[in-house]
């Protein structure tokens, strides 16, 4: 899903905040997508084929920005919060996300070797998911 602007994406700089699904929300995700298009929360998005691991099928959605690019991270968060794409802990705490630049993807930067530059926590709490700034 582009935008039509998605030029603007520097190929240093870019990344994406994402959130995982499952099979039956496969839909959905190709819906939240287009709306995020649709309402200028990001420059593209990206919803993946459904992959089978042993116990079920997911899939991630991704919402492109470039790292330095603090309203559109904002932009992306708020989106993500407003659609409950965000996981919570059981206690309710939001989990401390990390925006993945795409050079990590390229470089294979996965599970315990990956190591977030850009995290949740900085831009709203965690246990309220109020904004730290304004």
């Amino acid at each position: 899903f582009c935008s039509g602007q998605e030029a603007v994406l520097d190929p240093d700089k870019c990344g994406k905040w994402m959130f995982r699904f499952e099979d039956w929300q496969f839909e959905f995700a190709k819906e939240i997508c287009q709306a995020a298009i649709d309402t200028n929360v990001c420059y593209k998005a990206k919803c993946s084929d459904l992959e089978a691991t042993w116990w079920k099928e997911t899939g991630v959605v991704c919402f492109y920005a470039n790292g330095d690019d603090i309203d559109n991270h904002r932009r992306i968060i708020n989106f993500m919060l407003e659609n409950n794409l965000i996981r919570k802990t059981a206690g309710g705490r939001f989990y401390n996300e990390s925006f993945k630049f795409d050079e990590q993807t390229r470089n294979g930067e996965y599970g315990v070797n990956f190591v977030g530059k850009i995290k949740l926590e900085q831009f709203i709490n965690l246990d309220t998911g109020e904004w730290i700034y304004k």
